[in-house]
C-alpha cells in the first residue's frame, strides 16, 4: 500500500519568482541550504539535498505547477518512484505553495518532516530576504 500527504504553506514571494527558484540549481541550493542540480526543462533529470533526492521534471505550468517524479536514496530499488506535484496559488504579494506527495512507500511518513525541516523553514527564511 503507497503512501500520500499534502501540505501548504504561505511564501513571501511571487509564484513566478518561487517557480524560477524551484528549477534553478543555484537558487535551488540556496533556499534549502544544500546543493542541487535541476533544470527548467521537460523530462530532465534533477538532484537535490547533495544527491539524496532525485528524480524527473514531468509536466511544468509556468509559475503555477511543477510535477517530478521524486525518489531518495533510501527508496529500495524495486520501489516505483513517488510523485510530487507542486501549485502555486497567487495569495496578494504572496503565495501559497501546496504540495502533494503520493506514491510514496510504506516508509513515507517520514517526509512530511523532511518538508518542513528542509524545505519550508528555509524557505521562508531565503523568500524573506529577497528584495521585493
Amino acid at each position: 500500500m503507497t503512501k500520500s500527504f499534502s501540505l501548504s504553506i504561505e511564501l513571501p514571494a511571487s509564484p513566478e519568482v518561487i517557480y524560477n527558484a524551484w528549477l534553478d540549481s543555484e537558487q535551488h541550493s540556496d533556499m534549502t541550504g544544500s546543493p542541487a542540480e535541476i533544470s527548467d526543462q521537460l523530462q530532465e533529470s534533477f538532484t537535490a539535498w547533495d544527491g539524496y533526492i532525485f528524480g524527473t521534471n514531468l509536466e511544468l505550468t509556468p509559475f503555477r505547477k511543477i510535477i517530478q517524479s521524486w525518489r531518495t536514496t533510501e527508496f529500495e530499488d524495486d520501489e516505483p518512484d513517488s510523485l510530487l506535484e507542486i501549485t502555486l496559488e497567487p495569495l496578494g504579494e504572496n503565495t501559497m505553495l501546496h504540495l502533494h506527495h503520493s506514491n510514496l512507500p510504506a516508509h513515507g511518513d517520514a517526509y512530511i518532516q523532511g518538508w518542513h525541516e528542509f524545505y519550508f523553514d528555509p524557505m521562508l527564511t531565503y523568500f524573506a530576504q529577497l528584495e521585493p
